[in-house]
């Protein structure tokens, strides 16, 4: 079972706050990517003495800890989420700018196959498609 921020955060050695438990648990219970912003107007919700400035700060220090993952989906904002064990790729609706998390295994096998036959060895990867509805056509 995954740890949760806030657990992980003392196992690295980090105070955490009143304010920082706030967000932490703001950006465990989203259920979408969202931005600094998005996270202060959550965490101000729960308490209202929360900066937006203590939210970009939190946010930096959960990043560089490796807690949470940054993602720039063209949109000119830095989307959150949790670090995942679960690997899974991302469909981003253009239209929307819903976020669509999936995994497949034939991409998986084909991007293996792929840096295969150029001499490589996939250690990490990010997949991102950017799309619109069908029905836009």
């Amino acid at each position: 079972m995954k740890q949760r921020i806030e657990e992980q955060c003392v196992a690295k050695g980090m105070r955490m706050t009143d304010q920082r438990r706030v967000i932490a648990r703001v950006l465990e219970s989203s259920e979408d990517h969202p931005d600094v912003e998005e996270l202060y107007r959550r965490s101000v919700a729960v308490d209202p003495n929360i900066s937006i400035s203590t939210v970009y700060r939190t946010v930096k220090l959960f990043e560089d800890a490796g807690i949470i993952e940054r993602h720039d989906f063209r949109d000119g904002r830095a989307r959150y989420e949790t670090v995942s064990e679960d690997h899974h790729d991302h469909l981003i609706n253009l239209r929307t700018g819903e976020v669509v998390e999936f995994h497949d295994e034939e991409i998986e096998r084909l991007q293996e196959l792929i840096a295969k036959r150029l001499g490589y060895k996939v250690v990490d990867h990010r997949l991102e498609l950017y799309a619109l509805p069908l029905d836009d056509d």
